[in-house]
């Protein structure tokens, strides 16, 4: 019975760390320990940057956000990063971080803004810390009282809560560019296993053409990059199994970023790169679309 019982617990906490090893943790990050970049200079066009934490997170995982300043010239242009983590295109909203940001948003500035990682989920499960939006793109919505304070909440579908986005900022004279989330590092035959095509990436696509704005495909962008690299190579840019990257692997996402704005007719932000994104190539015009 004794060796019968302890085989039990050994497959038990086996089970269990399988199970914590099988998914990324996705931590919320606490606002109180956080303090939102600033515009350095109101005089100048700012390029903001929304998102969660494959944008903007706490060492020693770090977001392409967080690597994309150093590609601009910052005396023709503002960087500020307000990706944060654990936020879904759902909670960015109710939390109102958006409303902030469109507050200070005006005529001429440009939004590059990506989701998808925190949309998994079932919207009314506890598990899920509020997150996770509708799994559609449609207009359907259903009332729901959220687990972390019991307000009531209209939660939306994924692809109304992009739309929003997207309008938000062609009604205050910004342009949109919206991305695509970056690909988590599954593989299968020496490729990168791309499910969230089917869904948040496509969606996205689809948000961008409905609101006229400009897209740059970046899951499709890394996910071909890790492929040329292959896993040893990209192994060391993760800091975790499979979802956040370490600097290099951030790095490597915003010359990815700055490769698709190259290619980008509309909005025009070639000329406002600095000379550290002078070797990176244009992306090949198939993964970007203009804004129109």
């Amino acid at each position: 019975m004794r060796i019968v019982l302890l085989s039990i617990l050994s497959f038990v906490f086996t089970f269990s760390v399988f199970a914590q090893s099988t998914d990324d943790a996705r931590p919320v990050v606490d606002d109180s320990k956080t303090t939102p970049a600033q515009v350095r200079d109101p005089k100048l066009p700012t390029l903001w940057i929304v998102g969660d934490s494959t944008l903007n997170s706490n060492a020693p995982m770090r977001g392409w956000g967080q690597e994309l300043a150093q590609f601009f010239d910052l005396s023709k242009i503002n960087v500020v990063n307000r990706a944060i983590g654990g936020r879904s295109s759902r909670t960015f909203i109710y939390e109102g971080r958006w409303d902030r940001v469109m507050a200070e948003i005006k005529k001429g500035d440009f939004v590059i803004l990506q989701f998808g990682h925190n949309d998994v989920g079932k919207y009314d499960d506890p598990a899920s810390k509020d997150r996770p939006s509708l799994h559609s793109e449609g207009d359907e919505a259903v009332e729901v009282k959220r687990n972390a304070d019991g307000k009531l909440e209209t939660v939306r579908s994924f692809g109304w809560y992009m739309r929003k986005y997207g309008n938000d900022v062609k009604a205050k004279g910004a342009s949109m560019i919206f991305a695509s989330m970056v690909p988590h590092k599954d593989w299968a035959d020496a490729k990168i296993v791309r499910k969230e095509r089917e869904k948040w990436v496509l969606w996205t696509a689809n948000a961008a053409k409905a609101t006229r704005a400009a897209y740059i495909d970046l899951n499709e962008l890394i996910a071909l990059e890790f492929e040329r690299l292959g896993p040893a190579k990209v192994e060391p840019l993760f800091a975790d199994r499979r979802t956040h990257s370490t600097q290099a692997g951030a790095l490597l996402n915003a010359q990815m970023v700055v490769a698709a704005v190259k290619s980008l007719k509309t909005p025009d932000l070639k000329k406002l790169l600095s000379k550290r994104a002078d070797p990176i190539q244009p992306a090949p015009k198939t993964f970007v679309a203009n804004l129109k």
